[in-house]
């Protein structure tokens, strides 16, 4: 099968986009089909990108978005339709540019078009868009969603609540959950006393860990708050943040202000290849709070490196923290969270114990096996099979 995706984000832009096309490409080209990704060029100061089965196209900045680029369009209907001539489907990621030349090119090819719905933009432009009411974000959010979604021949999404949402705004094209899945074999090593030795934290102080992108709807500012609650009680406990993003420099005096100097420890993007593994086997517990995620693929990472996890189940983390195994859910108010990392640290059997069901719950959700279901839902869409747009529940998540 010979699938081209389109996107308006990929490396070297670090998110959750990006990690989920690189995922499913590698799993797809090891089962045999040929993937051919095109994506915009960024300038080297963003530094190095993956080169094979990537089409870079002429790009400029986004106005007040450093980390994006805009590609040109005239450059990207040029490349899609001289790569869409042997492609069997389109597979767009991204809302923007992507999603309206893939649309508009697989309509003339007559070739199908399939979309993964990967932000929770209702939520998420709130952030980004502050002086525009809160109310109308969303229901403008809502309008365009369904509008982009009926337009495709299958939506997929990545969580329970995706499908959930994008079904209550009344989206009526085909819907799948479809999670990304994560290698395992990536995530089978790391080293925590390394990543401590080298930034000097003692084996026995208790350490928290996040990774994830330094921007608002990542909710940071709620684990500092938390942070200086838990502290009251154990005031040696130290917070990693491994990550950069446009909130960094706010959440940096947000942490002084809270008098947390010392206890914060900002380490910047890691290196997938081994610094990331080791920050995250450094923590005693994982932390997130993010409400915006329509997955949550940094909990799994945490818990296939054996770490146990307390956040919140709201949004696309519901599927992974909602049963519990291997991880603790928290209230979405700071007192709550606080208890639930306090009992973490407190008890060291209950670490261990969460540790080897994160281990075991990881297991469920390998690349390989995501990647299989992936070329099922492309075979039904090349065959036009009917399928289903009911709502789904909690208990088909747990099918996954």
């Amino acid at each position: 099968m010979k699938i081209l995706k389109i996107s308006d984000v990929y490396f070297p832009r670090i998110n959750g986009v990006s990690t989920s096309i690189s995922t499913f490409r590698k799993e797809l080209e090891a089962l045999g089909h040929e993937v051919t990704l095109v994506a915009p060029a960024y300038p080297p100061s963003h530094g190095s990108v993956p080169a094979n089965g990537v089409v870079r196209v002429t790009s400029r900045r986004v106005p007040f978005d450093p980390e994006d680029r805009l590609m040109a369009r005239s450059s990207l209907e040029v490349e899609i339709s001289r790569l869409s001539r042997d492609a069997d489907l389109i597979h767009v990621h991204t809302p923007f540019l992507a999603h309206r030349v893939g649309v508009k090119v697989a309509a003339q090819r007559g070739i199908p078009v399939v979309e993964t719905y990967h932000t929770f933009f209702e939520e998420y432009l709130y952030h980004y868009v502050p002086l525009v009411p809160r109310a109308l974000l969303g229901s403008l959010a809502r309008r365009f969603s369904r509008a982009q979604c009926d337009e495709l021949d299958h939506v997929i999404v990545p969580s329970t609540a995706m499908a959930e949402a994008l079904a209550a705004y009344g989206v009526t094209a085909p819907m799948k959950i479809l999670p990304t899945g994560i290698d395992l074999e990536a995530l089978s090593h790391g080293d925590g006393d390394r990543f401590r030795r080298h930034h000097g934290i003692p084996r026995s102080r208790p350490t928290l860990v996040h990774v994830g992108r330094m921007a608002h709807e990542k909710n940071v500012a709620f684990l500092l708050r938390t942070l200086a609650v838990i502290r009251e009680q154990r005031p040696e406990v130290l917070l990693v943040l491994a990550g950069e993003g446009p909130a960094l420099g706010k959440l940096r005096s947000e942490a002084h202000r809270l008098g947390l100097d010392g206890s914060v420890l900002f380490v910047g993007y890691l290196d997938r290849d081994g610094a990331l593994q080791d920050c995250f086997r450094a923590g005693d517990v994982f932390v997130f709070a993010s409400r915006t995620e329509t997955q949550g693929l940094v909990l799994l990472e945490a818990m296939a490196l054996g770490v146990p996890v307390v956040s919140t189940a709201v949004m696309g983390t519901r599927d992974i923290v909602g049963p519990e195994r291997g991880a603790l859910r928290a209230p979405d108010d700071e007192a709550g969270f606080a208890a639930q990392v306090l009992r973490l640290l407190g008890d060291a059997d209950l670490r261990r114990t969460k540790a080897a069901e994160a281990r075991e719950e990881a297991q469920r959700w390998s690349s390989g096996a995501m990647a299989g279901r992936l070329v099922e839902l492309y075979e039904e869409v090349l065959e036009g099979a009917p399928t289903s747009v009911a709502p789904v529940t909690g208990a088909d998540s747990r099918e996954l």
